[in-house]
């Protein structure tokens, strides 16, 4: 089961992180919920800052984005009323990497995030996506990622 997954994972989907400014952190239109960008905000409220490239190595990236994608988790289980098993599709994801010119491996910095959904869903976690490299993101944050799904 999903539970299963996240507890063997030893992801915890409690206390969600709260919107840093006029919006609402998930939206459900219908059978879609849409997740505003999650920052890499871990547990203790710290937010990952930095640039990759100029003092953030792809391993730190990747590890913030990881975070992000446990804080999409988070939101998308207050969505559905703490039952991720009513998760039909995950439809797409866009990374945002706050990277210096010169670096192009923004897909990477993202694959974690990938790798949990599938990891989390199985064939139902497979998505489109898109990774970007962004000059700065909100409160100096490493990564920013979004996320669109279906219920059933």
């Amino acid at each position: 089961s999903i539970k299963d997954k996240l507890q063997s994972l030893n992801i915890d989907l409690s206390n969600p992180p709260k919107a840093v400014g006029s919006y609402v952190a998930f939206k459900k239109i219908d059978k879609f919920i849409y997740i505003s960008g999650q920052l890499p905000i871990n547990n203790e409220g710290v937010i990952l800052k930095g640039k990759v490239g100029d003092g953030i190595d792809l391993e730190k990236a990747q590890n913030a984005a990881n975070i992000c994608g446990i804080n999409i988790l988070k939101q998308l289980n207050q969505a559905t009323n703490y039952n991720l098993d009513t998760v039909k599709n995950c439809i797409k994801i866009t990374g945002y990497v706050n990277s210096i010119e010169k670096f192009n491996d923004q897909p990477k910095v993202i694959n974690p995030v990938s790798e949990l959904l599938v990891n989390i869903f199985g064939e139902v976690g497979k998505h489109t996506r898109v990774a970007v490299s962004v000059n700065s993101l909100p409160l100096g944050a490493i990564v920013e990622v979004d996320g669109l799904f279906e219920i059933k």
